[in-house]
């Protein structure tokens, strides 16, 4: 009963079927399941069912065919080379994997394609980027060789450091670390490559301005490199534009000053010492205002100077001395040594003036002024001359504020100011 019953439900929910297949876009025939369909649509639904059969079985023919002609699976590049590369160069994973890819995983060969993907994406940028203006950055200082003795015999040695001012476009690049390093390293390179130029006998000035364009062509020296003869892989210009690529923003040499003196160009009975001060950057040796200063001593002879500098504890307070003094030209708003008018200087004018400054840099002055405590520490350790005046005598230096004008850049002489000679 229950079966009957259910066919006959079946038979029912079928003679009621009914299936649309259409023959013109707006036309649809319905026929019962009961009834036999039109010819024509007999062939059409023999025809949808061969068609779909045939189209099932080229799909499961071609499918395993089309995987194999069509596979564009890369090798693979393993994770501890991507590392390594980065740890080198400090690029993006992806383009790590890119260089790596394009190499065949050789390491060397994606230093190299490295390089040269920088170098053109770098001048790329750069060049859309060069209507900018920079007037961020920072100041950078760097002294290989702070200088002793004239003369020949031991402790002897030259003077050799540099300062250097790089422009951005924003103080946050100014602060990345890369622009830090490559500031670091221009001003290193600065130091290292440049040679003496001077032909006088006896040198007055030291300090002397280096041209952008000729510190632009120097091949870059890292100044962490435990080799700094090892050879570059491209010049500062270059170099400037990699950084440029990398950051997205103009980068631009603004000016260099330079203090080279060869030991044997020293005179006899003298010493030179450079003392630098960079403040406001997040190194030591960085900066918004930094500033190079060159001091003279002086001695009745060589032996006087010879045996003040041999003493640990005189020369270590003689250092502190001199970086005390390059403080006080940075911290306090230091444009000359001397006031323009020394018979009836204004107070503004000793304000700027170094020699009447009150000594605030160095705890043991107690605020006297600048000269009255150097001609005090001179007397002190028998460095005086003849007429009784110090022969601890601040020569020259340069005070550089990032974004100022160039023509704020001059070097600063005290032998020129007061007409002094050595």
């Amino acid at each position: 009963m229950g079966v009957r019953g259910g066919r006959q439900t079946s038979q029912r929910i079928e003679s009621r079927t009914e299936i649309s297949i259409g023959r013109l876009p707006n036309q649809k025939v319905k026929y019962d399941r009961r009834s036999s369909p039109p010819a024509d649509t007999q062939l059409n639904t023999h025809l949808v069912h061969t068609m779909f059969r045939l189209s099932s079985q080229r799909r499961a023919v071609l499918r395993p065919r089309a995987i194999r002609l069509y596979s564009t699976e890369q090798q693979k590049v393993p994770i501890k080379l991507v590392a390594e590369l980065r740890k080198l160069t400090e690029v993006s994973l992806s383009k790590a994997r890119e260089a790596l890819t394009a190499t065949n995983n050789d390491v060397q060969a994606a230093l190299e394609w490295l390089d040269k993907d920088a170098a053109i994406s770098g001048a790329k940028k750069a060049a859309k980027l060069e209507g900018r203006e920079a007037k961020q950055g920072l100041v950078g200082v760097s002294v290989l060789s702070r200088g002793t003795l004239g003369g020949e015999g031991p402790a002897r040695g030259g003077v050799r450091g540099a300062m250097v001012e790089l422009n951005c476009e924003t103080d946050f690049v100014a602060r990345n670390e890369l622009f830090g390093k490559l500031l670091a390293d221009i001003t290193h390179t600065a130091a290292f490559l440049t040679e003496y130029k001077k032909q006088q006998s006896v040198p007055v000035d030291v300090l002397d301005p280096l041209s952008i364009e000729e510190l632009q062509e120097m091949p870059l020296l890292s100044h962490q490199a435990t080799d700094p003869l090892r050879a570059s892989t491209h010049n500062v210009a270059d170099a400037i534009k990699e950084l440029v690529g990398k950051v997205g923003e103009k980068i631009s040499l603004r000016r260099a000053v330079t203090a080279v003196l060869p030991a044997e160009r020293i005179p006899e009975r003298s010493a030179y010492h450079l003392a630098s001060c960079a403040h406001g950057g997040v190194q030591a040796s960085q900066g918004r205002v930094a500033a190079l200063l060159l001091v003279v001593l002086r001695g009745s002879t060589s032996k006087v100077l010879s045996e003040l500098l041999s003493n640990d504890i005189v020369s270590k307070d003689l250092f502190q001395l001199e970086d005390a003094l390059a403080r006080q030209v940075v911290g306090f708003p230091t444009l000359s040594f001397s006031p323009p008018n020394s018979d009836s200087p204004s107070e503004e004018d000793m304000e700027t003036a170094l020699l009447t400054q009150s000594f605030m840099m160095y705890p043991p002055a107690q605020s006297r002024p600048v000269m009255l405590y150097l001609q005090e520490w001179a007397k002190t350790h028998g460095l005086v001359t003849s007429e009784g005046e110090s022969a601890l005598i601040p020569w020259e230096f340069a005070k550089w504020t990032v974004g100022e004008n160039v023509e704020d850049s001059l070097i600063r002489s005290n032998a020129k100011e007061a007409g002094k000679t050595l």
